[in-house]
């Protein structure tokens, strides 16, 4: 019930912002005359609605309720109680006690009375009201029925409640009579089907708090009631506002209102204040919005942030905030994808990964907890570019790798949010999943499952290596200065050394692993052949010298790449209940999964089935206690895709709570 009050007293908050484009909705209504054509509605509704109630109940519900427009409380609960069309078209209407009563008796009486219901059946069910700079929309007149149903309990007491309440009582008391609206058809998109007009958008939009800190009793998880460091990670794509003007044909959908900027910022603080996150990744972040606007909201709230800027002419990059009442900062690291020279990394997207302290109460060692990595990134949009994410990827692990790992060689707790641009099961997924991805020969288009390129007649294919060796990135994604070096080691092998092996017998035997290498690797040198110079091609000394460095060639070009930090999704991206998968965006209209929170988890053993086998994890130090459920596609289609007036984002925020075990090291 907390949510459902919060969901009312936001979008109040909402419609009372500084919005102009908002304002300029309720400003043009104060003061206006009604209408011929509403006198006559509101004359049918007290005629045929009064009718329709018990007869303990009318005159009562007359008496104490009338119809007037520029209510005090139902501004705010407009964009919450109707939907997209009407703020276009519907008037504002709320109940108030007092002198309007007067007015509709008057009203109701009057001479022209049947005329105004003349003129009301005269009037066509659906007007289409032309928007500037967005698509037709279809206005349906409400039904009254059922208000007056929902309206008769409410006494005029109601009125001085609370209005996100009072707005709320009538949602819920309301028996909502459905209404079809017709389809409008954007050109080139998905069908949007309009909410009806009764029907709320919390109610459409809600999402359940998943508890997973009860878990099915597992001998070998038991860890004796160890205390847990417990807190919570939001990833949010937040739509950068000049995004939303470079590409307005994808918002089509959307009245202009809820695009405006001054519109979107105080509903996504909202949100973000009401889910309390603790460790904030967010994408999509416009620069001189996050420093004239959301940094200095975010330090009021308790957080310290830090951001990066997309290379190039970009103007949006990642923010990474946390409460610095829960964790204290280690170190600040910021990735660029971009890298000069090369084809694969020639783009501007960008990364952080911070080190974190969890900060205990006071009397506890900080040392009884572990530190926290973070990573926060938003890889290359490009369907065909499969290649390019790859890369991405492999240089944000190894990042990670090089912060988290430990003295000790193992790594701390981890957690990776982002807008990743892949789908559930694609092979960039799989690759963070299960540490291990055979891309030599794959289509580009099929590394993040986002669009089906198949009957392309020459698309592009991921060859071996990936990426050069000048970058520094091992296929194991790790730098090569963390690397051991082997060049130390080779220096010791000298001519001389070398030259008392070169007929040995061991050095005459093609090691099974070593590829053919014409010329180099498929001769074996004879015995008795005379030493004539070194080096030479058929001398099992330059056939010894150059073992090593054909098994790192083969390595090297086998066209695998790996790591090592063991991550799993927070979400299943499957909604059991529903039938139906996980939707975190919906672009032009078809849902898509492309958000994850991955965090650090224990391998469980599943058998030898080969390395392309779902790996399977529990949770070790860092346990997940919740999670924000996600939507289905066809709920949000329900709600006119996104944004909308109540998620002022392309995108769904991604909610999870995690707990460090507090240990005696």
């Amino acid at each position: 019930l907390a949510d459902a009050f919060f969901t009312c007293r936001k979008n109040v908050l909402l419609a009372k912002s500084t919005s102009t484009q908002v304002e300029g909705i309720f400003a043009a209504s104060r003061g206006r005359s009604v209408p011929e054509e509403q006198e006559a509605l509101l004359q049918q509704w007290l005629e045929e609605g009064a009718g329709n109630l018990p007869a303990s109940d009318s005159a009562p519900a007359v008496g104490k309720v009338s119809a007037t427009l520029t209510s005090d409380w139902l501004e705010g609960s407009e964009l919450l109680m109707t939907s997209l069309s009407d703020l276009n078209s519907a008037a504002e209407v709320t109940w108030c006690a007092g002198q309007q009563l007067t007015e509709l008796h008057t009203l109701a009486s009057s001479e022209p009375q049947d005329h105004a219901v003349a003129e009301l059946a005269k009037l066509p069910a659906e007007e289409t009201v032309a928007v500037v700079g967005s698509a037709p929309w279809a206005a349906v007149l409400p039904q009254m029925d059922h208000q007056i149903v929902g309206c008769a309990t409410i006494d005029v007491e109601g009125q001085n409640e609370d209005p996100a309440v009072l707005a709320w009582s009538l949602a819920h008391d309301a028996e909502i009579v459905p209404v079809e609206p017709p389809a409008w058809t954007i050109q080139n998109m998905e069908q949007f089907q309009p909410l009806p007009a009764e029907m709320p958008y919390h109610e459409i939009l809600w999402r359940d708090w998943e508890d997973l800190s009860v878990q099915p009793y597992v001998p070998e998880q038991v860890s004796g009631n160890m205390p847990l460091f417990e807190f919570r990670v939001m990833s949010y794509n937040i739509l950068a506002q000049d995004l939303v003007e470079q590409g307005f044909d994808l918002y089509l959908h959307c009245h202009p209102d809820i695009l405006n900027w001054n519109y979107r910022l105080p509903n996504l603080l909202q949100e973000i204040q009401h889910w309390d996150p603790d460790v904030l990744c967010l994408q999509e972040v416009q620069e001189n919005h996050y420093w004239e606007q959301l940094e200095p909201t975010f330090r009021m709230m308790g957080f310290e942030c830090f951001y990066k800027r997309r290379t190039g002419r970009k103007t949006d990059g990642c923010a990474v905030c946390y409460k610095h009442s829960k964790f204290q900062l280690i170190s600040v690291n910021p990735i660029e994808y971009f890298r000069p020279g090369l084809d694969i990394l020639n783009r501007d997207n960008v990364g952080l990964v911070l080190l974190l302290q969890p900060l205990l109460p006071e009397g506890l060692d900080p040392k009884m907890v572990s530190p926290l990595c973070v990573a926060n990134t938003h890889v290359l949009y490009n369907p065909r570019r499969g290649d390019v994410k790859l890369a991405q990827m492999a240089l944000l692990l190894a990042e990670i790798d090089k912060i988290a790992k430990n003295a000790e060689g193992s790594y701390y707790p981890v957690i990776l949010c982002g807008d990743l641009n892949s789908v559930p099961d694609s092979p960039l997924y799989k690759f963070i999943r299960n540490g291990q991805l055979s891309y030599h020969g794959m289509p580009a288009w099929k590394v993040s499952g986002q669009e089906d390129f198949s009957q392309q007649l020459h698309p592009r294919k991921l060859l071996a290596p990936l990426w050069p060796s000048s970058l520094g990135v091992t296929d194991n994604c790790q730098y090569v200065s963390v690397c051991p070096s082997k060049k130390s080691d080779r220096r010791k092998y000298s001519r001389d050394f070398l030259l008392q092996f070169h007929f040995c017998d061991v050095a005459c035997e093609r090691p099974p692993q070593l590829i053919l290498l014409e010329g180099v690797t498929d001769a074996k040198p004879g015995i008795n052949e005379k030493f004539s110079g070194f080096p030479s091609p058929n001398m099992a000394s330059y056939f010894f010298f150059h073992l090593n460095k054909c098994w790192l060639f083969t390595c090297r070009s086998s066209g695998v790449i790996q790591h090592g930090l063991n991550l799993t999704s927070v979400y299943s991206h499957f909604l059991p209940q529903r039938g139906r998968q996980e939707v975190t965006t919906m672009p032009m209209g078809l849902g898509a999964t492309v958000d994850y929170i991955f965090y650090s988890a224990e391998p469980v053993e599943n058998g030898d089935r080969g390395g392309e086998c779902r790996r399977l994890y529990q949770d070790g130090a860092l346990k997940l206690l919740g999670r924000l459920s996600l939507l289905s596609e066809d709920v949000l289609l329900m709600a006119n895709g996104l944004p909308n007036p109540f998620c002022s984002s392309d995108h769904l925020c991604l909610l999870a709570s995690f707990g460090l075990e507090i240990s005696s090291l």
